[in-house]
């Protein structure tokens, strides 16, 4: 073999060598970003069905208000969680302001429950039905942005992964978690 051969075969493999490494790291820094965007869209979904909550539920209160005005502390505490949902700036405190707004919910639906009269109200049923739906579709979106940040924290851990997710910019997700005010049985006292 000639000299300029072995050279020629050199230079082969180191180019192949650097494109492969190339390839690698484009492909790693595109599944970072796609990875990313997954989880900033999902939380747009959480918070288009948090909007859509928090525009249904002041009608809600407006009927059951009529009916159970005594109760008026259960009302004020759904207004408050939904203004301090609307005030938070980052993810976490949004997603806190959501657990105290379900606390504050729970408790109205069980006023629902004492006041059996309200059961015969039709408004009131198919606003319930609104809510629940709304309920469902918002935790169907819960999971799959709580699915999008286990995917994009993964990536992160694994061994180049942190270094595509660092190259791209990509952070440490944070889970959609439930308060311990949401975890609690709400009571109704009269």
């Amino acid at each position: 073999m000639k000299a300029s051969q072995v050279i020629l075969i050199t230079l082969a493999v180191i180019v192949g060598a650097i494109m492969l490494a190339g390839g690698c790291a484009y492909s790693g820094y595109n599944q970072a970003v796609t990875l990313d965007e997954a989880v900033k869209g999902r939380w747009a979904q959480v918070e288009n069905q948090l909007q859509r909550r928090f525009e249904l539920i002041p009608n809600l209160v407006q009927i059951v208000k009529g009916v159970a005005a005594q109760e008026e502390k259960i009302f004020l505490g759904v207004a408050e969680a939904r203004k301090a949902y609307f005030q938070a700036g980052t993810i976490r405190e949004k997603a806190q302001a959501a657990g105290t707004f379900e606390s504050a919910l729970s408790r109205l639906l069980v006023l629902r429950e004492a006041y059996p009269q309200l059961k015969s109200n039709e408004s009131f049923l198919k606003l319930q039905d609104q809510l629940e739906g709304t309920e469902n579709r918002l935790a169907v979106e819960r999971k799959r942005y709580n699915d999008a940040v286990r995917e994009v924290n993964t990536f992160r851990r694994k061994l180049l992964g942190r270094i595509y997710a660092g190259l791209a910019g990509v952070d440490h997700a944070e889970y959609f978690e439930v308060t311990e005010a949401a975890r609690t049985v709400p009571k109704v006292k009269f």
